[in-house]
């Protein structure tokens, strides 16, 4: 990227954020800490009002807009692309919403990349796994519940519990959402229970907002997970595996309870939540080759304990 690319990125990413650090910069663009600071006092000498505040960061000043930004057809076609997971994905009101957002998008660009975006758009897909259960959630829920983790504020809602059969009316102060295999989870705090949670969102009957304030601060959804696997007597793993096998995956990872990953290099950092380790094990056998086991160390035991098994028999 050349500098005046870069100089106008740092722009836009400055306006994305309340406060940007320079580390953040400086790790986004892979420059040094000294060409951050250089092409800040180009965009201070353009007469772009930034703030900078030491150990916190920079800022724009309130009310300053860069004009209507115009978008590579790289970056429309991801816009596009990601359209087609948002419709397979979340609900109504969330695909509404992004729609609008494209909308948006596409007003802004060249004629050119318009009729690109025509043209290719029929031929961009997400399929349903039709060896996934399908679960058609038409509410507009997610919205709702993000709209209550920015503004603090509790949710009442009408739950539908799966294991007892029953409706039962709780208000609950919103954690965090994850998508896992195709179903929606939401984990909050519920007054009822007067304890953490996970609900599925799809079985979410009925929800408002309320005017009631949390209660507390709450920690971070990836903060809860590790508590949420205890709970539920799943045990949290973590695994490194090369990249160039993740293909032969499948939706066997689904099944052995795939959460997230992470891109390390060459590498990914995958975290599961598994019903059974031994299970999880045995599925590992298949790639260990290619993989490292970060977390827990039970399960590495447990690898080496098959392994071990099997070499007596060979």
């Amino acid at each position: 990227m050349n500098r005046i690319d870069r100089v106008t990125a740092i722009l836009i990413q400055l306006q994305s954020k309340k406060v940007v650090k320079a580390q953040e910069l400086a790790d986004r663009f892979e420059i040094s800490l000294r060409t951050v600071y250089r092409d800040i006092r180009t965009l201070e000498e353009a007469g772009v009002p930034i703030i900078g505040e030491a150990g916190i960061g920079y800022s724009l000043m309130e009310g300053y807009r860069l004009p209507p930004v115009m978008f590579t057809k790289e970056e429309a076609t991801a816009f596009l692309t990601a359209e087609k997971l948002v419709e397979k994905l979340t609900d109504e009101q969330t695909r509404n919403t992004y729609q609008s957002a494209l909308f948006k998008v596409k007003a802004v660009l060249k004629m050119t990349e318009k009729d690109y975006l025509d043209t290719i758009s029929n031929h961009i897909e997400v399929l349903d796994n039709p060896y996934l259960p399908k679960h058609h959630d038409e509410s507009s829920h997610i919205q709702t519940l993000l709209q209550s983790i920015a503004e603090k504020r509790c949710v009442e809602m009408l739950y539908f519990a799966n294991h007892s059969q029953v409706d039962s009316q709780r208000i609950i102060e919103p954690v965090g959402i994850f998508l896992q295999a195709t179903a929606w989870y939401l984990i909050a705090y519920c007054h009822l229970r007067k304890d953490y949670r996970h609900f599925r969102i799809d079985r979410i009957k009925e929800l408002r907002n309320t005017h009631q304030a949390f209660a507390g601060e709450h920690p971070s959804l990836q903060t809860y997970l590790p508590k949420f696997s205890q709970r539920e007597n799943l045990t949290l793993v973590k695994i490194l595996v090369q990249k160039n096998v993740l293909r032969y995956f499948g939706d066997q990872k689904y099944y052995n309870g795939f959460v997230d990953q992470k891109d390390r290099g060459d590498k990914v950092e995958m975290t599961f939540l598994t019903a059974s380790i031994r299970g999880f094990a045995h599925w590992f056998l298949n790639f260990g080759e290619y993989a490292e086991i970060l977390e827990p160390l039970e399960l590495k035991g447990m690898v080496k304990g098959i392994v071990l098994k099997i070499l007596e028999k060979l």
